[in-house]
């Protein structure tokens, strides 16, 4: 990068830090440390869901994932707004009335506290893992730039995130986002324009995606039949995404406590709900946006040479291998295919390049996806702007790397040491030990980002595979205590340790995508509840 560059990056980045500093003034116990005194208008707490949500995996592996397999990744959020008019209507309001600093307090009040205690330590499972992948993105980032190894990256991006954290709690989390996510919808519609701006002097935006289209990209809605039958193990299609979108997005949004966290800090019920309604109405649109940018890319690499692999420090690795010569011949063979005519050919040469790059790194995983726009970023963007785009995907990842570590320490605050290690503290006591966990949990999801680089996937796909395998089981408790009154603590308990078993089993049988595993836990669990509750009533 340049120095123009490195000087916005380091400026956006500290204007983030100080202004959170600054707006991060409350009260040093756990009200404030959590639930920032419920003080939040609905406007603070739609920009903090959403920045809860898009962290820089969104912003770094989306357009990568539409670059390699089309915008259908889309309908993955089709279920999401009828999620947040079932939320409003059964999940807040109980939320509100019992005045809960975790989701998971209602399940003691509804069951038991085993419950609760197996439901919040679900979450913590699903969402420390799924905080250090969200770690490992950024880190990519200074990798690239700077040439560092990966695991040095992942300490100094995870130090600078705890260090972020612990100084400000949730009130430093939604004011940072706020700022956060101006800086960041900017920056994209910036590099869609810029995009379009490098195309070939007599293609427009229309012509760019007619042209992505005849390649098969512009698969917005896919149905998911093959041969005249529906391939439940299709990752991305109308149903999966209304379906099994709907079941991810109720967990998430209603059981999953760094969003819940988020709209817990609403000054009263109406607040909380306007801001999930019109997180509903803006997500589809904002994530369309992204992939589309993607989509971009995809055309503007059509017109000109794109890398035959888009991880610069693997392939520099790669090369002082004995393979050097057949990577050399194949990526020689490759720039020789240039032009929209030989895409095929270039597909075709691309996978013979990942092969033997594996060859070359054995147990290295050969996908460059999470690579793919930010290579086009340092590399096609005019100086200023590649600092100014980084800076966007740093500051997503700050803030919903924040909000997670911020629910994960209120989780085992709430959850487990004021219910079994320490039952007595002052409220001085409370912030101290709050920011205790909030480090442990950001030390925990560091030691994650070291084992995520042989992930195997997007990252983007990676987080909600990991989320799925907790998610449907966690909803299904939830829905239980909502609807199913005659269900006692015992049934729903053995019920959710049994789904959650068949959910790892079907996983691993590779029987459905993994939206579906969304579905099928929540329905275990009530099923399973109902039976274990009818055996039990018999027994008596």
């Amino acid at each position: 990068m340049s120095t123009i560059d490195w000087i916005i990056l380091i400026a956006a980045l500290c204007t983030i830090i100080i202004y959170g500093v600054y707006k991060s003034t409350h009260t040093k116990n756990l009200h404030g440390y959590f639930l920032s005194n419920n003080s939040m208008p609905w406007f603070l707490i739609l920009l903090s869901i959403m920045g809860t949500q898009a962290s820089a995996i969104t912003f770094l592996s989306a357009p990568g994932q539409a670059y390699t397999d089309g915008m259908r990744f889309v309908q993955y959020y089709f279920g999401l707004p009828i999620a947040m008019v079932v939320i409003c209507i059964f999940f807040v309001p109980a939320f509100s009335r019992l005045k809960v600093y975790t989701a998971y307090e209602f399940l003691e009040k509804r069951f038991d506290v085993k419950t609760r205690t197996l439901t919040s330590a679900l979450f913590l499972i699903s969402r420390g893992l799924s905080t250090g992948i969200s770690i490992y993105a950024p880190s990519i980032i200074l990798s690239s730039l700077l040439g560092w190894n990966i695991y040095y990256t992942n300490l100094v991006m995870g130090g600078l995130l705890i260090i972020y954290t612990m100084s400000g709690g949730a009130k430093a989390v939604a004011y940072t986002q706020q700022l956060q996510l101006i800086i960041i919808i900017a920056g994209m519609f910036l590099a869609g324009y810029i995009v379009v701006k490098l195309l070939p002097g007599d293609m427009g935006f229309a012509d760019a995606l007619r042209s992505a289209g005849q390649q098969g990209r512009m698969n917005i809605i896919t149905t998911g039949m093959n041969n005249g039958h529906f391939d439940w193990k299709d990752k991305y299609n109308i149903w999966s995404g209304v379906i099994g979108g709907f079941f991810l997005a109720l967990s998430y949004f209603g059981t999953d406590q760094s969003q819940v966290g988020r709209y817990l800090t609403a000054k009263n019920d109406r607040e909380s709900k306007i801001g999930l309604l019109m997180n509903g109405l803006v997500k589809v649109p904002m994530q369309f946006l992204i992939l589309l940018v993607g989509i971009l890319v995809f055309s503007f690499y059509m017109y000109h040479k794109a890398p035959v692999f888009f991880d610069a420090t693997r392939v520099a690795a790669a090369q002082k291998t004995v393979y050097k010569d057949s990577l050399l011949r194949i990526e020689q063979q490759y720039n020789a295919a240039a032009g929209s005519a030989n895409i095929a050919v270039r597909s075709q040469l691309r996978s013979q390049y990942k092969a033997t790059l594996t060859k070359a790194l054995p147990g290295d995983d050969a996908n460059d996806t999470n690579y793919i726009f930010l290579r086009f970023v340092v590399d096609h963007l005019p100086k200023g702007l590649v600092g100014l785009l980084i800076a966007v995907i740093f500051l997503a990842s700050w803030g919903s790397i924040a909000a997670a570590l911020n629910s994960l320490a209120s989780c085992t605050v709430i959850d487990f040491h004021k219910k079994f290690i320490n039952t007595s503290c002052t409220e001085k006591e409370d912030y101290a030990i709050s920011r205790l966990y909030t480090l442990g949990w950001g030390v925990f999801s560091i030691i994650v980002a070291m084992f995520a680089y042989n992930i195997g996937n997007s990252l983007i796909e990676a987080v909600n595979i990991l989320g799925s395998l907790f998610y449907g089981v966690i909803l299904g408790i939830f829905l239980v205590a909502f609807w199913i009154k005659r269900v006692g603590a015992g049934a729903v308990f053995w019920a959710a340790v049994l789904a959650e078993l068949l959910v790892f089993v079907i996983y691993k049988s590779d029987i459905v995508s993994f939206l579906w595993l969304n579905v099928i836990g929540a329905l275990l669990v009530i099923v399973f509840a109902l039976l274990f509750q009818l055996f039990r009533s018999k027994h008596r």
